[in-house]
């Protein structure tokens, strides 16, 4: 089976889609399915030519399965590669950090997309989402959306105006018409389709890799990388510094918690990029509040680097205004941390209750309380971890890759009935 993954960016630091596909992809090639990600270069830095490389197509990525991939006779604008062993193509984007429009991927897609059994679309308000989306509909083949939580009602109300008109005129058929919507959890498809209409979901949960958990750093090379932390318990957020967080209200709690004597020794880090402006506020209430010392901002992190602040925390928050599914909280209770979310985080029902870590609201009081809580006892730490890590054990990309055939097969089947 042949499958195609549309999606607008690939970049891991736009958050939680970037991250996701990868390990989706992979496991579905594991399983014999040919899969092929079509997206732009936004936030990406493409790799050198293969002609610098010394390798042809055909060594660098399968050629699949273009037997006509340059539509009329004219050579695109694509850039094959293979991205983290996944068969990529990628093509410009021309302009809009959001909406990413790129003309050379819309007339890729219409040219190629007859060629695939299924095409994966993950994004909705987004220029690669509606081509793919016309390209299927123009050649019968069906296609899946993942709206990634941007149908959420919460996230509707972001820019309502832009997002009321997109819907009209565009976002709607594309929906409709598509074969299934593909929610990673349940919250998100009962809010989903309550507040739209819609009816034709299946929820897939996404999956993670066995081997996160693993040791990636020693004690001696983490407390080289991050002397700030490694001698302190501390809190961690790993994820984009952006406003849907909840980062302003949290920091707010953490810094009024360690006020007191027995939470002076904590620590909060930080992890991610963001809108400078955004960045730039929670710094300066850092330093208004003289906690420098306190807040650690490490940046982006990736791989062991990543990981490494993740195994060695004492408790990942996600108190989050809107979460589709939050795979940094996963990864967590992976790696047998507690964590503390939100009740908007659409996994925080299940986080309950299996015993894996704490719900508060987006709320300075809440989180207060909630921090204490969590802070104030070790011992309970390591038992909601235990049971985040029993938890977790039940999403793995295995798992995912498994579901997605089979709908996969069910769609492709309906299709040619």
């Amino acid at each position: 089976m042949k499958v195609l993954h549309v999606i607008p960016s690939i970049s891991e630091r736009s958050g939680g889609p970037g991250q996701a596909i990868v390990p989706m992809c992979r496991a579905l090639q594991e399983k014999g399915i040919e899969v092929l990600i079509a997206t732009t270069d936004h936030g990406v830095t493409l790799p050198v030519s293969r002609l610098e490389l010394g390798t042809t197509e055909a060594q660098l990525v399968k050629p699949f399965p273009p037997e006509r991939p340059e539509p009329n006779g004219h050579k695109s604008d694509g850039t094959w590669s293979s991205y983290k062993d996944i068969p990529t193509i990628f093509f410009p984007s021309q302009f809009g950090d959001s909406f990413k429009y790129s003309r050379p991927l819309a007339v890729w897609l219409g040219a190629n997309v007859e060629s695939f059994d299924v095409v994966h679309i993950h994004a909705v308000f987004n220029h690669a989402c509606l081509a793919a989306a016309r390209a299927c509909r123009r050649h019968n083949v069906p296609y899946i959306i993942r709206p990634l939580g941007t149908l959420a009602p919460w996230s509707m109300k972001q820019k309502p105006w832009r997002k009321a008109l997109f819907w009209q005129l565009a976002a709607k058929r594309m929906l409709r018409d598509a074969a299934a919507v593909h929610y990673t959890a349940r919250a998100e498809q009962e809010e989903t389709e309550q507040s739209l209409g819609l009816n034709h979901g299946r929820v897939v949960p996404l999956g993670i890799e066995a081997d996160i958990a693993a040791e990636q750093l020693t004690q001696e090379n983490f407390m080289s990388e991050f002397p700030e932390i490694a001698t302190h318990p501390y809190v961690v957020m790993l994820s984009r510094l952006h406003p849907k967080k909840g980062l302003d209200v949290f920091l707010a709690a953490f810094i009024s918690v360690i006020q007191q004597k027995e939470f002076e020794d904590w620590r909060l880090v930080l992890a991610g990029e963001g809108p400078a402006e955004y960045v730039a506020l929670l710094k300066h209430k850092v330093n208004a509040q003289n906690a420098g010392g306190v807040v650690v901002f490490p940046g982006w992190l990736e791989d062991k680097r990543k990981y490494a602040v993740l195994r060695h925390a004492s408790i990942l928050a996600l108190p989050s205004y809107q979460e589709n599914f939050g795979l940094c909280v996963m990864e967590a209770m992976a790696c047998g941390i507690p964590v503390l979310v939100s009740p908007h985080v659409n996994l925080a029902e299940e986080i309950e209750d299996a015993g894996a870590g704490w719900i508060a609201d987006v709320e300075i009081h809440a989180l207060k309380d909630a921090l204490m809580k969590a802070m104030a006892s070790k011992s309970e730490c390591l038992q909601r971890g235990r049971a985040g890590q029993e938890f977790a054990k039940g999403f793995t990309a295995n798992r995912c890759a498994t579901e997605l055939i089979d709908l996969y097969t069910e769609l492709r089947s309906a299709g040619a009935a």
